[in-house]
């Protein structure tokens, strides 16, 4: 009897024993390897490389501006990367991208149908007004889009036709195959047909020869006018970022980035050309002189 009870006892606390151990993992403890923090390497494997390289821009003389402070901005929160520009003109800037000599076009005028059959791919980051300058002593403050296309075509050549002083009007404009020049004929009406004076290879050439001549007439980007110059109203509609915005200016054009389809662009040169693109560098853009445009 002594016995039997013993035996009873004995596996009555057995029972228990298992029974603790049976509820301790009915709570679903986590297993060893899920517990174990990851290592320094571990994480340090896991976390997004950092952007490194140099990005190579060429092209448009106008966007120089722009291309710089967005630049700038870029590599303050990328330290390993390099945005090198170099203003060759939009022409120039384009064949570049497609020849592969360069990472990212630049372009302040459409594409042209060849362009863009030979892989040239735009992205607009930006709009630009072409303003019609003249000399600050000029009293004429107003012009029509036709007015404009016969002063440079040679059909109106003198600042009294127009209700000015009299005097024979000197024609500036750019070199051939920049981007502000083929803008301008292609919205005016004019390519191949205009008359020139004097033509300039940059923005600055032009504004300088304009502000030195009081019979001169020009056109410049909106992001290059300073008050040495005098930007004349087009169809009664003043040149500013709020009316190339709204499309109530007449002579505006898109800063492009450009890109070859199908080629692959690095990291870097990918980061940049998204954050170009994104709503975060609007206030960056208005600074550099040019219109975010409308989302």
């Amino acid at each position: 009897m002594k016995k039997s009870l013993a035996l009873i006892c004995s596996l009555a606390l057995c029972l228990g024993l298992f029974a603790g151990c049976s509820s301790s993992n009915a709570g679903g403890s986590a297993s060893p390897s899920a517990s174990v923090p990851a290592s320094p390497s571990q994480e340090a494997s896991q976390a997004p490389a950092a952007l490194s390289g140099v990005v190579n821009t060429d092209g448009s003389t106008s966007m120089e501006k722009v291309v710089k402070v967005l630049s700038e901005s870029f590599m303050q929160d990328n330290g390993g990367v390099t945005i090198n520009y170099n203003g060759s003109g939009s022409g120039t800037g384009i064949q570049s991208v497609i020849d592969g000599t360069c990472d990212l076009g630049l372009s302040s005028r459409e594409l042209k149908d060849e362009e863009a059959a030979n892989g040239a791919v735009a992205h607009v980051v930006a709009l630009d007004g072409v303003a019609i300058v003249v000399n600050p002593a000029n009293t004429v403050a107003d012009l029509t889009v036709e007015q404009i296309a016969k002063i440079y075509t040679g059909e109106i050549a003198d600042w009294s036709e127009l209700g000015g002083a009299a005097g024979p009007i000197a024609v500036i404009g750019r070199e051939a195959g920049s981007g502000t020049r083929g803008a301008f004929e292609e919205i005016v009406g004019v390519a191949d047909a205009c008359k020139y004076t004097n033509e300039y290879s940059s923005t600055g050439d032009v504004i300088g020869n304009v502000a030195s001549n009081p019979n001169a007439i020009g056109y410049a980007s909106l992001s290059a006018l300073n008050d040495t110059v005098k930007a004349v109203n087009v169809e009664g509609v003043e040149c500013t970022e709020a009316t190339v915005q709204d499309g109530t200016y007449a002579i505006q054009r898109p800063f492009l980035i450009v890109t070859k389809d199908g080629a692959q662009l690095s990291d870097a040169a990918q980061a940049f050309l998204d954050y170009a693109m994104s709503g975060d560098v609007a206030e960056l853009i208005v600074k550099a002189g040019a219109v975010p445009p409308a989302k």
